[in-house]
């Protein structure tokens, strides 16, 4: 047992990367791996399984608890992110550095890479098993296990305004839930609470093209299924629809911060800063009646 722990601690010496940003990015690969493979998972029961093994809620409950279980993984590491939408938020409002928006954007990229090839070679056989099993379109299509495609009724207008409300939805809930000043989450329930979110935004959101909001999630298995037998379809189908998932959600991120901080961030702010100023003001008065009193005291005397 002794030998085993001292082989332990010389690995964990020379496996340790000294870059925190590296280390951080590799955080969010791992934890969106656990986003997108419990995600997609979910998705290919459902839809290999012709609906005997899974439903719409089913679906919705896995992306909820697998952002849940990612961030959990990852969070005390990187601040579990997962989204690029949601790191480009928190750089916009100056929570975080601008150089982690492109590290991370690639390795959570990365991370919904693997993270739908695991579910690929899970569900190998049973993908053979379906007839037209690499057709991105028509009724044995399996593509949409691991991206997101559009409806029959949707339109590109409509695909981009979903996609937008989506992620600005998410990031309104995502700054109220780890603002300070508004009725904080109590500490070590974030992971949950941005998990509810994900479900309810997938409940009442999902029906049009499948609630990517989050470009590294649709993106990565997007550019695993042209690899992995799908080929170019993935990228023109629907005129190319794959471009929507990447920018709406960047725009409707942006649009969340602007909406929560015009709306309550600024407010609740400028209370607790009101606030503060105060109780050093109250302070500085004791401060200055206290040496005062002081002073009367000694020429009393």
């Amino acid at each position: 047992m002794g030998r085993q722990k001292m082989f332990l601690e010389k690995m964990s010496k020379s496996l340790q990367i000294r870059s925190l940003l590296l280390r951080q990015a590799l955080a969010e690969c791992l934890g969106t791996l656990i986003l997108v493979m419990f995600g997609c998972g979910a998705v290919a029961q459902l839809v290999l399984s012709d609906g005997s093994h899974g439903m719409f809620l089913t679906v919705n409950l896995a992306f909820g608890f697998s952002a849940t279980l990612g961030i959990l993984v990852c969070g005390q590491v990187s601040g579990g992110h997962l989204n690029p939408a949601v790191t480009l938020a928190l750089c916009l409002l100056g929570r975080e550095r601008w150089r982690k928006f492109p590290m991370y954007f690639l390795f959570q990229t990365i991370g919904a890479f693997f993270g739908s090839a695991i579910i690929f070679g899970m569900y190998y056989d049973a993908l053979w098993d379906r007839p037209g099993c690499f057709n991105v379109t028509g009724p044995g299509a399996t593509a949409g296990i691991f991206a997101t495609y559009p409806a029959s009724h949707l339109t590109l207008l409509n695909g981009f305004f979903d996609q937008l409300i989506g992620t600005a939805a998410l990031v309104v809930c995502i700054l109220a839930i780890v603002d300070p000043y508004n009725n904080p989450i109590p500490q070590g329930l974030e992971a949950f609470t941005v998990g509810f979110v994900v479900l309810v935004i997938g409940l009442s959101m999902g029906f049009n093209s499948g609630y990517a909001v989050n470009p590294a999630r649709d993106f990565g298995p997007r550019l695993f299924t042209a690899m992995a037998g799908w080929g170019r379809d993935v990228f023109i189908y629907g005129d190319g629809w794959f471009l929507v998932p990447i920018f709406a959600p960047f725009l409707g991120s942006f649009i969340g911060v602007v909406i929560y901080q015009l709306m309550v961030g600024f407010h609740v702010e400028g209370d607790a800063r009101d606030k503060k100023s105060s109780e050093q003001e109250n302070v500085r008065l004791t401060n200055v009646n206290a040496n005062n009193s002081k002073e009367a005291m000694k020429d009393a005397a």
